[in-house]
């Protein structure tokens, strides 16, 4: 028993181990649909078409300009997701009440002096014994970081990074300019990936054909698979919740941090709407509201009077 313990454990790192050695491989993998979708739009169809003249000249100027805009906008939000720290739990972390439980009774430095035993066994502080720290409210351990990470919502394999209070924006826009970029190059490219299988004659080398043809698949493939992304992660923001909170509550007909749609949506994307879609928070938000910290988050009056 001791043994297939061991060894399941043991294929559990090797797994989280290989997890991160993907780091360096996945954005390598990001640039290079980057690359030849840049190749395929830019280089090979809608830049020289500017030199035609008449409707085509500005055809191609509309899609070369919307384009960049949202490559622009796609490459600053997948660098600040794989830069910014997802947020980790600050040394000497002591909380007041139990927020996650809505205790409002105090606690007490007998019950924080418990958590020094080899079995901790307050069932009012989360504590994890493999960090060996007090948890925040909605905060989770992530085997591949090695770390508990504030607000996890999960560990992705695309961004090398966990997805947490402080980039869980960022992850969105991410999405959200992934889907319209894959989008628009799908339908740019879709008039030549349909005389690809005519019989008519398409100019280029066919080095060229067969960098178009891939780039309109993977985008395709892109495109599908971020729209169900988004359209979970666009439900998990209305209701305020986490995948793994979402999880762990189904069993839960109420959800302490269900402000309403509108100000779960802020406590994701912050107050200020010129904010809404930049990698960024003003500085307004992030001095008045702590759950873009990661470590207090509003819950409902309602519950919290019936907790006390």
């Amino acid at each position: 028993m001791y043994r297939s313990g061991a060894v399941m454990a043991w294929n559990v790192f090797r797994f989280c181990t290989a997890l991160r050695g993907l780091g360096s491989i996945m954005i390598l993998l990001v640039l290079g649909v980057v690359g030849v979708s840049y190749y395929a739009v830019v280089l090979s169809i809608y830049g020289p078409a500017l030199t035609s003249g008449g409707l085509d000249s500005f055809m191609a100027l509309a899609v070369l300009l919307m384009f960049h805009a949202l490559l622009v906008m796609l490459l600053w939000s997948y660098f600040s997701v794989v830069l910014t720290d997802p947020g980790g739990v600050p040394p000497n972390y002591r909380p007041i009440v139990d927020e996650e439980r809505g205790d409002v009774d105090p606690l007490t430095g007998s019950e924080f002096s418990q958590l020094t035993t080899p079995e901790p066994t307050n069932t009012r502080i989360r504590y994890c014994r493999k960090c060996n720290h007090i948890k925040p409210p909605r905060c989770h351990h992530c085997s591949v970081c090695g770390r508990c990470v504030l607000k996890m919502d999960h560990h992705c394999v695309w961004v090398v990074n966990c997805v947490g209070a402080l980039n869980y924006k960022y992850f969105l826009l991410f999405l959200f300019y992934t889907l319209l970029e894959t989008t628009l190059v799908t339908l740019s490219l879709l008039p030549y990936f349909i005389a690809f299988f005519s019989d008519g004659e398409i100019a280029g080398s066919p080095s060229t054909l067969a960098t178009t043809f891939l780039a309109f698949v993977l985008n395709l493939a892109f495109a599908l698979s971020v729209f169900g992304f988004l359209i979970m992660h666009a439900s998990l923001v209305s209701g305020n919740t986490t995948t793994i909170e979402a999880y762990e509550k189904k069993t839960s007909p109420k959800w302490r941090y269900d402000l309403g749609r509108k100000r779960n949506f802020e406590q994701v994307f912050g107050t200020v709407e010129r904010y809404w879609f930049i990698p960024a928070y003003s500085e307004e938000d992030l001095r008045r509201m702590p759950a873009l910290q990661g470590l207090e988050y509003p819950s409902k009056p309602d519950l919290d009077s019936q907790d006390s």
